[in-house]
């Protein structure tokens, strides 16, 4: 049976990307023996995994990954000797600064898998490096959608090698049995309470609608450090009676059972897992459209509204026309969405993996 490493930053936080790795591993335990290794931590996976999947890590603790530089590599190298591992998958092109070196000379199959978009390198020229040196020297770079597939064509000049491959994030959720209702008047909005995801966006553009919506409400699930600054910013302009901060849940369903349609206000994103949540949950969904994820989700006018990147105006008059809409255009709406779920099954996405890693 051949051996398949996930090499991510730490399989026990909560976020998307640990958990899309968490759902593909899980679905490749028949076939192939699957490790996960962290950079760090990697003790308590936060999501549940199946038990033949074996956990391990470079470092107990944090680290500076730029004073253990040299460290780091030599670990890579030494894990995946000792292990025989035949394909190491590197979640996040940042890593690959550590991983190209360490398989040098190696015979294995070396593959980036991206999660954000060729764009944004979120301020790390570590990640922009990463990524030159997956271009090179990875066998293969898998990203989210078709368009951040064209922009690391373009950008690397790799048109002619087949070396880009999209494969979307598959929804972790099972087609639900809700029906979304305007009735409910609520709009649901997950994410980290950060720049990226927008809601100061959000905020101003529910302000100039928020009194044409009598009784309808935005509830805000997730943390992040911009909790404070949020709250006094709905005081500020005086929503902040319809816009309820929730904090992080583990049970999702009750919230997106409860709501009449979902909301993304980030500024950029990979292939929000949100988005895919939302659609099992056949919720039509309004968001701006960054450069990654949205198009490759919403049908506009179909199944949800995409708005123009940064023009608040729009996004609050798209909001408004979903809140208002009629109710057989809704659920037309709703209908399309959970047409639109079945693209992202597991089943569908790991037929994809199973591919790439035979070839």
């Amino acid at each position: 049976m051949k051996k398949i490493c996930f090499l991510i930053g730490d399989i026990n936080h909560s976020g998307g990307t640990e958990r899309v790795t968490t759902l593909i591993a899980n679905n490749l335990i028949e076939k192939y023996k699957v490790h996960i290794l962290s950079l760090s931590g990697g003790n308590d996976p936060f999501f549940e995994q199946n038990k033949a999947i074996i956990n391990d890590r470079l470092f107990p603790e944090k680290v500076s990954m730029k004073k253990n530089f040299f460290q780091t590599i030599y670990k890579i190298r030494k894990y995946i000797n000792n292990n025989k591992i035949d394909t190491l998958i590197v979640v996040d092109s940042i890593s690959c600064v550590f991983s190209v070196p360490a398989c040098v000379g190696l015979n294995i199959k070396h593959i980036c898998w991206e999660h954000f978009n060729l764009k944004v390198n979120l301020g790390s020229s570590f990640r922009t490096l990463g990524r030159w040196m997956a271009s090179k020297w990875c066998d293969k770079i898998v990203t989210l959608t078709n368009r951040d597939k064209s922009f690391w064509i373009k950008n690397f000049t790799l048109e002619k090698d087949n070396k880009v491959i999209a494969i979307a994030n598959p929804s972790p959720y099972q087609l639900q049995d809700n029906q979304p209702n305007l009735e409910n008047k609520t709009i649901l909005c997950v994410g980290r309470l950060t720049y990226q995801k927008g809601f100061d966006l959000l905020i101003p553009a529910w302000a100039e609608i928020e009194k044409a919506l009598d009784g309808w409400k935005i509830v805000i699930v997730g943390i992040g450090e911009d909790k404070d600054d949020l709250k006094q910013m709905a005081k500020n302009y005086n929503v902040e009676s319809s816009v309820e901060f929730v904090g992080q849940q583990k049970n999702m369903s009750e919230f997106y059972n409860r709501a009449s349609f979902f909301c993304m206000s980030s500024r950029f994103e990979g292939l929000p897992m949100v988005l895919l949540e939302a659609r099992s949950y056949k919720l039509p969904i309004v968001s701006f459209d960054c450069d990654t994820g949205p198009a490759e989700v919403i049908e506009d006018g179909k199944d949800g509204f995409l708005a123009q990147v940064d023009n608040l105006h729009d996004f609050s008059q798209k909001i408004l026309q979903m809140a208002k809409m009629d109710q057989n255009t809704f659920l037309d709406f709703v209908e399309n969405s959970k047409g639109a779920s079945n693209r992202f099954e597991i089943q569908n996405i790991i037929k994809l993996w199973i591919e790439l890693l035979s070839q």
